[in-house]
Protein backbone atom coordinates (compact mmCIF):
# COMPACT_ATOMS: atom_id res chain seq x y z
CA UNK A 1 0.00 0.00 0.00
CA UNK A 2 1.79 3.41 -0.97
CA UNK A 3 0.77 6.08 1.24
CA UNK A 4 2.09 9.36 1.04
CA UNK A 5 3.60 10.83 4.61
CA UNK A 6 3.29 14.61 4.51
CA UNK A 7 5.18 16.58 7.10
CA UNK A 8 3.63 20.02 8.32
CA UNK A 9 5.19 22.98 7.26
CA UNK A 10 6.42 24.54 10.29
CA UNK A 11 9.81 27.06 10.63
CA UNK A 12 12.30 25.38 12.40
CA UNK A 13 10.55 21.78 12.53
CA UNK A 14 11.56 19.90 9.88
CA UNK A 15 10.44 16.45 11.07
CA UNK A 16 6.87 17.07 12.62
CA UNK A 17 4.11 15.30 11.41
CA UNK A 18 0.50 14.88 11.65
CA UNK A 19 -0.69 11.37 11.67
CA UNK A 20 -4.27 12.12 10.34
CA UNK A 21 -4.61 10.34 6.91
CA UNK A 22 -2.95 7.20 8.22
CA UNK A 23 -5.57 4.33 6.95
CA UNK A 24 -6.31 1.26 9.15
CA UNK A 25 -6.76 -2.05 8.25
CA UNK A 26 -10.86 -1.50 8.84
CA UNK A 27 -11.27 1.15 6.32
CA UNK A 28 -10.72 4.12 8.45
CA UNK A 29 -8.75 6.85 8.73
CA UNK A 30 -6.98 8.41 11.56
CA UNK A 31 -7.94 12.09 12.10
CA UNK A 32 -6.30 15.14 11.50
CA UNK A 33 -5.37 17.54 14.53
CA UNK A 34 -5.58 15.13 17.22
CA UNK A 35 -2.12 12.83 17.04
CA UNK A 36 1.07 14.95 16.23
CA UNK A 37 4.74 13.33 16.23
CA UNK A 38 7.78 15.79 16.69
CA UNK A 39 11.44 16.68 17.38
CA UNK A 40 12.20 19.28 20.08
CA UNK A 41 10.55 22.37 20.59
CA UNK A 42 13.68 24.30 21.42
CA UNK A 43 13.77 27.86 19.88
CA UNK A 44 10.56 27.66 17.76
CA UNK A 45 9.24 30.75 16.28
CA UNK A 46 6.25 32.52 16.93
CA UNK A 47 4.71 31.38 13.60
CA UNK A 48 5.28 27.88 14.82
CA UNK A 49 3.90 28.13 18.37
CA UNK A 50 0.70 29.82 16.72
CA UNK A 51 0.28 26.76 14.12
CA UNK A 52 0.99 24.47 16.91
CA UNK A 53 -2.14 26.06 19.40
CA UNK A 54 -4.11 26.62 15.69
CA UNK A 55 -3.90 22.57 15.31
CA UNK A 56 -4.98 22.83 19.27
CA UNK A 57 -2.26 21.08 20.55
CA UNK A 58 -2.94 21.07 24.44
CA UNK A 59 -0.44 19.06 26.24
CA UNK A 60 3.46 18.40 25.20
CA UNK A 61 4.83 14.59 26.06
CA UNK A 62 8.33 15.26 26.08
CA UNK A 63 10.68 12.27 25.91
CA UNK A 64 14.09 13.17 26.14
CA UNK A 65 16.32 12.34 28.92
CA UNK A 66 16.73 15.34 31.50
CA UNK A 67 20.24 16.64 29.66
CA UNK A 68 18.29 17.03 26.76
CA UNK A 69 15.55 18.76 27.74
CA UNK A 70 17.96 21.17 30.06
CA UNK A 71 20.70 21.93 27.02
CA UNK A 72 17.31 22.19 24.52
CA UNK A 73 14.23 23.50 26.64
CA UNK A 74 11.01 23.07 24.79
CA UNK A 75 9.15 26.12 23.74
CA UNK A 76 6.15 26.33 25.69
CA UNK A 77 2.64 28.74 25.16
CA UNK A 78 0.37 29.38 27.73
CA UNK A 79 -2.17 26.82 28.83
CA UNK A 80 -0.03 23.62 27.20
CA UNK A 81 0.23 20.46 29.31
CA UNK A 82 4.41 19.50 29.30
CA UNK A 83 4.53 16.04 30.73
CA UNK A 84 8.23 15.13 31.02
CA UNK A 85 8.55 11.20 30.54
CA UNK A 86 12.51 10.78 29.85
CA UNK A 87 13.18 7.71 28.01
CA UNK A 88 16.96 6.70 27.60
CA UNK A 89 17.83 5.82 23.96
CA UNK A 90 20.21 3.05 24.47
CA UNK A 91 20.99 -0.61 24.00
CA UNK A 92 22.43 -0.73 27.35
CA UNK A 93 20.26 -0.76 30.34
CA UNK A 94 21.99 1.31 33.61
CA UNK A 95 23.70 3.90 31.14
CA UNK A 96 23.17 7.39 33.06
CA UNK A 97 20.80 9.13 32.00
CA UNK A 98 22.83 12.78 32.68
CA UNK A 99 25.41 11.86 30.17
CA UNK A 100 25.18 13.77 26.74
CA UNK A 101 24.38 11.13 24.43
CA UNK A 102 27.17 11.43 22.06
CA UNK A 103 29.29 11.50 24.85
CA UNK A 104 28.01 8.01 25.61
CA UNK A 105 28.16 6.61 22.33
CA UNK A 106 32.09 8.06 22.62
CA UNK A 107 32.88 5.98 25.91
CA UNK A 108 30.59 2.93 24.60
CA UNK A 109 32.40 2.55 21.08
CA UNK A 110 34.45 0.00 21.92
CA UNK A 111 31.86 -2.09 23.59
CA UNK A 112 29.10 -1.56 20.80
CA UNK A 113 31.57 -3.17 18.65
CA UNK A 114 32.32 -6.24 20.97
CA UNK A 115 28.79 -7.12 22.04
CA UNK A 116 27.52 -5.92 18.82
CA UNK A 117 29.22 -6.46 15.91
CA UNK A 118 27.84 -3.54 13.54
CA UNK A 119 26.09 -0.28 15.06
CA UNK A 120 22.70 -1.30 12.46
CA UNK A 121 22.98 -4.75 15.29
CA UNK A 122 23.15 -1.92 18.15
CA UNK A 123 20.18 0.09 16.56
CA UNK A 124 18.14 -2.52 16.32
CA UNK A 125 18.61 -3.58 19.85
CA UNK A 126 18.64 -0.19 20.90
CA UNK A 127 14.99 -0.11 19.84
CA UNK A 128 13.90 -3.78 21.21
CA UNK A 129 15.68 -2.31 24.31
CA UNK A 130 13.31 0.63 24.77
CA UNK A 131 10.58 -1.24 24.71
CA UNK A 132 11.12 -4.64 26.41
CA UNK A 133 12.94 -3.00 29.24
CA UNK A 134 10.95 -2.27 32.62
CA UNK A 135 11.58 1.68 32.94
CA UNK A 136 11.34 2.94 29.51
CA UNK A 137 8.64 0.40 29.43
CA UNK A 138 6.79 2.11 32.99
CA UNK A 139 7.16 5.81 30.97
CA UNK A 140 6.16 4.46 27.56
CA UNK A 141 2.79 3.51 29.85
CA UNK A 142 1.82 6.60 31.20
CA UNK A 143 2.71 8.17 27.43
CA UNK A 144 0.08 5.58 26.60
CA UNK A 145 -2.40 6.62 29.41
CA UNK A 146 -2.23 10.07 28.48
CA UNK A 147 -2.65 9.66 24.32
CA UNK A 148 -5.85 7.25 25.79
CA UNK A 149 -7.46 9.83 28.00
CA UNK A 150 -6.63 13.12 25.77
CA UNK A 151 -9.62 14.90 24.62
CA UNK A 152 -7.69 17.28 22.41
CA UNK A 153 -4.46 17.58 20.06
CA UNK A 154 -1.30 16.06 21.83
CA UNK A 155 2.17 16.25 20.80
CA UNK A 156 4.99 14.01 21.64
CA UNK A 157 8.42 14.59 20.47
CA UNK A 158 12.11 13.45 21.19
CA UNK A 159 15.05 14.84 19.57
CA UNK A 160 15.22 14.53 16.90
CA UNK A 161 11.45 12.94 16.27
CA UNK A 162 12.94 9.92 14.92
CA UNK A 163 13.17 7.15 17.82
CA UNK A 164 11.57 7.39 20.61
CA UNK A 165 9.03 9.48 18.95
CA UNK A 166 8.76 6.50 16.80
CA UNK A 167 8.60 3.52 18.89
CA UNK A 168 5.67 5.81 20.51
CA UNK A 169 4.05 6.17 16.68
CA UNK A 170 4.35 2.57 16.14
CA UNK A 171 2.45 1.82 19.12
CA UNK A 172 -0.09 4.17 18.58
CA UNK A 173 -0.97 3.61 15.17
CA UNK A 174 -0.51 -0.10 15.92
CA UNK A 175 -3.93 0.09 18.79
CA UNK A 176 -5.35 1.89 15.92
CA UNK A 177 -5.32 -0.74 13.32
CA UNK A 178 -2.67 0.82 10.87
CA UNK A 179 -1.05 -1.57 9.07
CA UNK A 180 2.91 -2.54 9.34
CA UNK A 181 3.76 -1.21 5.85
CA UNK A 182 2.19 1.80 6.45
CA UNK A 183 4.29 2.19 10.09
CA UNK A 184 7.51 1.40 8.86
CA UNK A 185 6.63 3.99 6.34
CA UNK A 186 6.24 6.81 8.79
CA UNK A 187 9.06 5.67 10.62
CA UNK A 188 11.51 5.93 7.43
CA UNK A 189 9.66 9.12 6.33
CA UNK A 190 11.83 10.97 9.26
CA UNK A 191 14.94 10.48 6.87
CA UNK A 192 13.62 12.41 3.81
CA UNK A 193 12.04 15.39 5.98
CA UNK A 194 15.41 15.83 7.53
CA UNK A 195 17.51 14.50 4.76
CA UNK A 196 19.60 18.49 4.78
CA UNK A 197 20.54 18.13 8.25
CA UNK A 198 21.44 14.46 8.04
CA UNK A 199 23.58 15.46 5.31
CA UNK A 200 25.57 17.89 7.08
CA UNK A 201 25.46 16.03 9.92
CA UNK A 202 27.80 13.33 7.50
CA UNK A 203 29.73 15.94 6.20
CA UNK A 204 30.63 16.81 9.98
CA UNK A 205 31.31 13.34 10.95
CA UNK A 206 33.91 13.12 7.87
CA UNK A 207 35.86 15.55 9.08
CA UNK A 208 35.00 14.69 12.98
CA UNK A 209 38.20 13.86 14.59
CA UNK A 210 36.93 10.77 16.08
CA UNK A 211 37.58 7.03 14.82
CA UNK A 212 36.23 5.22 11.79
CA UNK A 213 33.80 2.96 14.73
CA UNK A 214 32.38 5.87 16.05
CA UNK A 215 31.17 7.49 12.84
CA UNK A 216 30.23 4.64 11.90
CA UNK A 217 28.11 4.66 15.43
CA UNK A 218 26.86 8.13 14.92
CA UNK A 219 26.19 7.85 11.25
CA UNK A 220 23.29 4.89 12.23
CA UNK A 221 22.05 6.94 15.15
CA UNK A 222 21.36 9.76 12.45
CA UNK A 223 19.63 7.26 10.35
CA UNK A 224 16.03 5.86 9.80
CA UNK A 225 16.32 2.21 8.60
CA UNK A 226 13.48 0.41 8.33
CA UNK A 227 15.39 -2.84 9.96
CA UNK A 228 15.28 -0.94 13.32
CA UNK A 229 11.68 -0.69 13.56
CA UNK A 230 10.90 -3.79 12.55
CA UNK A 231 13.61 -5.75 14.17
CA UNK A 232 11.64 -4.50 17.44
CA UNK A 233 8.28 -5.30 15.86
CA UNK A 234 9.50 -8.59 15.49
CA UNK A 235 11.29 -9.40 18.68
CA UNK A 236 7.72 -8.28 20.20
CA UNK A 237 5.70 -10.45 17.49
CA UNK A 238 7.58 -13.27 18.31
CA UNK A 239 7.48 -12.57 22.18
CA UNK A 240 3.74 -11.36 23.05
CA UNK A 241 2.15 -12.58 19.43
CA UNK A 242 1.15 -8.98 18.31
CA UNK A 243 1.84 -5.40 19.21
CA UNK A 244 -1.44 -4.83 20.41
CA UNK A 245 -1.05 -7.67 22.22
CA UNK A 246 2.58 -6.94 23.99
CA UNK A 247 0.75 -3.34 25.03
CA UNK A 248 -1.52 -4.95 26.53
CA UNK A 249 0.08 -7.76 28.65
CA UNK A 250 3.23 -4.83 29.74
CA UNK A 251 1.98 -1.47 28.80
CA UNK A 252 -1.27 -2.04 30.56
CA UNK A 253 -4.06 -1.29 27.60
CA UNK A 254 -7.46 -2.60 27.54
CA UNK A 255 -9.63 -3.79 24.99
CA UNK A 256 -11.81 -1.15 26.24
CA UNK A 257 -8.84 1.56 25.93
CA UNK A 258 -8.82 0.74 22.46
CA UNK A 259 -12.12 1.18 21.48
CA UNK A 260 -12.29 4.61 23.13
CA UNK A 261 -8.90 5.60 21.19
CA UNK A 262 -10.29 4.20 17.93
CA UNK A 263 -13.78 6.04 18.89
CA UNK A 264 -11.70 9.44 19.64
CA UNK A 265 -8.68 9.26 16.98
CA UNK A 266 -10.66 7.93 13.96
CA UNK A 267 -12.68 9.24 11.41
Amino acid sequence: MHVQIRRMPLRKLFNTRDLGGLPTGDGRKIRHKKLIRSGKLYKIPKSTVDALKKAGVKTVIDLRIFTESEQHPDTLWEGVNYVHLPVLCTATPGITREKNMRITMARESKRIKEEFGTADNYMSEMYCSILLNDEPQQLLKQALRLIIDNEDCILWHCSGGKDRAGILAMLVESLLGVSEEVIVADYVASHRFQRFKFFWNRVGLVIAPCSLKLKKILYSMMASKPQYLAAAMDKIKQDYGSVTEYCKQVLGVTDEDIEIMKKKYLE
